[in-house]
């Protein structure tokens, strides 16, 4: 009750000085009655959504919208404390000023400026329409990223081979099914020669993918479709009634991928063969830093490949290639990841600017990362969780093509 009492005040605060702005620009109360009308069917929604019983930790499509209306509303608000807080601090200060200047009797507090309200309505548009251009848009523009990776001990066999990464599907998240088979015709598009899906296929329970099994079914490439399991996989983040049940939840998760096509890693490695030479496909179930589990076992995983053999690692959080992979005996060529979703927010302009607020929690978040001779991509996922959008940070077919030669710089 306390974080209610104490979110309600702070909402009102900022709400207030949003409500402030505005009045100083317009004197037509009709805007007037709509913002306090929005701020109000935001936060009732918000306290309604977030009271109700949920199998799940884990946001589910109305929760997600809850949450993305009052961060987009709050961020608005937000942008204009500063603004109008610093202007009404110098109105007090000039007030006083005055008063003991002159030696007023009254103390006289001069008007709002109305320019400095424009202003700060301006830059508080800049995150509330962002942030909803991200629910709408954003979550579902999904694009293609091409590397080329050169690596010296490459079979011959392999040079110029292709695989598509895919990451954080999150299922649960979904509410349009129009884009979603945009998104995965656009990965059969590709015709790599394998897809390696890198974990996070639901949000809380199995029975989220159900509805997209088919879709999903329908990946294909010809040397197969991999995958492994991510942190949101395993049904940690409900309250099942019995350990039996949460097992279920899992077998049923794992059957669901066999009949999708997915042949799923657990701990666990595969053989490509081409024209007598061969690719080893490891993947390791779900390690992560901090309070993740660490169910992966790299050297399990890895117990029916050779030192020489040519290896890409699936693991689905770029942590375990931080703490452990790099400094495996092993030498593992390409590590793919996923987990961060490089936050779904963030700024990203090729040549000059990479940043996300991820990166203080990751050293390693999007992209192709190179340690000790080793490369991993972070995905920066499929799917989104929490917010229900994406800024700046849209969702990710990575495609790699493995190329014989001397290695990247």
């Amino acid at each position: 009750m306390l974080r209610w009492i104490i979110f309600i005040i702070f909402y009102l605060v900022i709400s207030f000085y949003g409500f402030q702005a505005l009045k100083t620009v317009t004197k037509n109360v009709w805007f007037h009655y709509l913002f306090i009308a929005v701020a109000l069917v935001i936060a009732g929604n918000f306290i309604i959504q977030f009271t109700i019983y949920s199998e799940g930790r884990v946001l589910d499509p109305s929760k997600s919208y809850a949450f993305g209306f009052l961060l987009a509303f709050m961020s608005f608000n937000l942008v204009l404390v500063p603004i109008l807080l610093g202007e009404d601090i110098l109105r007090f200060i000039l007030g006083l000023y005055d008063k003991l200047a002159n030696k007023n009797d009254s103390f006289y507090l001069q008007s709002r400026r109305k320019f400095v309200s424009q202003i700060a309505l301006g830059l508080a548009a800049i995150p509330f329409t962002s942030l909803l251009y991200g629910m709408y848009r954003g979550k579902y523009r999904f694009r293609v990223l091409n590397y080329t990776l050169h690596f010296e001990d490459l079979p011959d066999a392999f040079d110029g081979y292709k695989i598509t990464q895919i990451s954080d599907i999150h299922s649960g998240s979904f509410d349009n099914r129009e884009k979603i088979e945009y998104g995965v015709n656009l990965i059969n598009e590709q015709q790599s020669d394998a897809i390696l899906f890198t974990g996070d296929i639901v949000n809380n329970k199995a029975s989220e993918m159900h509805d997209w099994k088919a879709l999903f079914g329908t990946l294909n490439a010809k040397d197969g479709v991999y995958s492994v399991l991510g942190n949101h996989d395993y049904g940690d983040y409900v309250t099942w009634p019995s350990p039996e049940a949460k097992k279920q939840n899992l077998e049923e998760l794992v059957q669901l991928q066999k009949e999708m096509g997915f042949d799923l890693l657990l701990n666990e490695s595969r053989f490509i063969e081409k024209d007598g030479q061969r690719i080893a496909i490891v993947g390791v179930e779900n390690w992560g830093k901090g309070g993740f589990k660490k169910a992966g076992d790299l050297k399990k995983a890895a117990q029916n490949i050779d030192a020489k053999d040519f290896k890409i690692l699936m693991s689905h959080d770029p942590s375990h290639w931080e703490e452990e992979v790099i400094k495996d005996d092993y030498l593992y060529h390409l590590t793919l990841s996923g987990h961060t979703h490089g936050m779904q927010f963030g700024i990203e302009i090729p040549g000059w600017i990479k940043w996300s607020p991820v990166k203080w929690r990751y050293k390693y978040w999007a992209g192709i990362y190179k340690e000790m001779g080793q490369y991993i991509n972070v995905n920066r996922g499929f799917g989104y969780l929490g917010y229900p959008g994406r800024v700046g940070i849209w969702p990710e077919i990575t495609v790699i093509e493995l190329k014989k030669g001397t290695l990247n710089s």
